[in-house]
């Protein structure tokens, strides 16, 4: 047992979070998500059981976002025309307040993010429910 780690944290996915250098990215994914087949080339951990939001609040708790670029999270833009934003963002963005800018935050197009998901060091496959749930976090420094 380690102090002061999040419970949720399981040895894998602290030894994956470890392994990733600055600029790294991972998915914390809805449980829609095609992990398997878009996450062919990277990490994929399973946390069955928990929701994106509850895995973004344990995952920022130890790794920073960067700080050297303009944006490093993104969430995936629903692409029905008219769609309103996915009422889970809100926690989403109330979890990045308390340890990150959330002006680091930035939506992208579905396209984009799923071509960006295939080059993610790690995916994590969370049972989220709500539809265009996932984020995608790009690593700093310490």
């Amino acid at each position: 047992m380690l102090k002061g780690i999040p419970k949720l944290l399981s040895p894998e996915l602290l030894k994956v979070l470890s392994e990733m250098g600055h600029g790294d990215r991972l998915v914390i994914a809805d449980g829609n998500f095609p992990c398997e087949s878009i996450g062919k080339d990277a990490i994929v951990i399973r946390c069955d059981g928990h929701g994106v939001n509850e895995i973004l609040d344990a995952v920022l708790k130890v790794m920073p976002l960067d700080q050297f670029v303009e944006k490093s999270a993104f969430l995936m833009n629903p692409p029905e025309k008219d769609a309103k934003e996915p009422e889970v963002w809100a926690s989403y963005k109330e979890t990045i307040k308390k340890t990150e800018d959330i002006n680091r935050l930035s939506v992208i197009e579905k396209p984009d993010f799923m071509a960006e998901a295939r080059k993610a060091y790690c995916i994590i496959a969370s049972s989220e429910t709500a539809l265009y749930a996932n984020i995608m976090l790009q690593k700093g420094c310490v």
